[in-house]
């Protein structure tokens, strides 16, 4: 048979499949070198917990609770069984504070010009305004999330507009 055929009946190039005849002497996939994962599928899916419910946790909290649990491991191993899960360590992300009655009237405006044709958004002016701190450390929490999360509540940090040492700078644009 051709090499073409050879893979497509093993389900893999024809490349890797003949790779892998010449190393082996056969096709199937060996074991991986290396040690064993010393975080048990329990333990993977203790830690996917107390960092879905509290994603501030930190690394020390997390090689603590496995460590209670009998295994002990290091923050690399914890870090890498949650990049294996599909979460990374990253910032947390400012938003501003808002109270439930401010996100219900977003949400009515919002809802209210849903179908607004586009003429009438050519009127609107829109407009921001941002806080950059001169003095003291603007702190970062640092959340594990997934790439899609990251504005989910838990995931952010509110931040209040008064204090000391900043300056405010405000900009806008519109279609015009």
């Amino acid at each position: 048979m051709g090499y073409r055929t050879i893979g497509k009946q093993l389900g893999e190039k024809a490349t890797t499949a003949i790779r892998k005849w010449k190393k082996v002497k056969m096709t199937a996939n060996l074991p991986r070198s290396g040690a064993p994962c010393k975080i048990s599928p329990h333990g993977a899916s203790m830690i996917m917990r107390k960092v879905r419910d509290q994603p501030r946790t930190t690394w020390q909290d997390l090689v603590n609770d496995l460590k209670r649990a009998g295994t002990t491991v290091s923050k690399k191993t914890i870090s890498n069984t949650l990049r294996r899960r599909g979460l990374k360590s990253c910032s947390a992300r400012k938003v501003a504070l808002l109270k439930p009655a401010h996100v219900q009237a977003r949400l009515k405006i919002a809802n209210d010009h849903l179908d607004d044709p586009e003429e009438e958004w050519e009127k609107v002016m829109w407009s921001d305004e941002t806080k950059i701190e001169l003095f003291g450390l603007n702190s970062t929490h640092r959340v594990w999330r997934k790439k899609k999360d990251e504005y989910n509540p838990k995931n952010t940090i509110p931040t209040v507009k008064h204090g000391g040492g900043n300056i405010i700078l405000w900009g806008c644009f519109s279609a015009k």
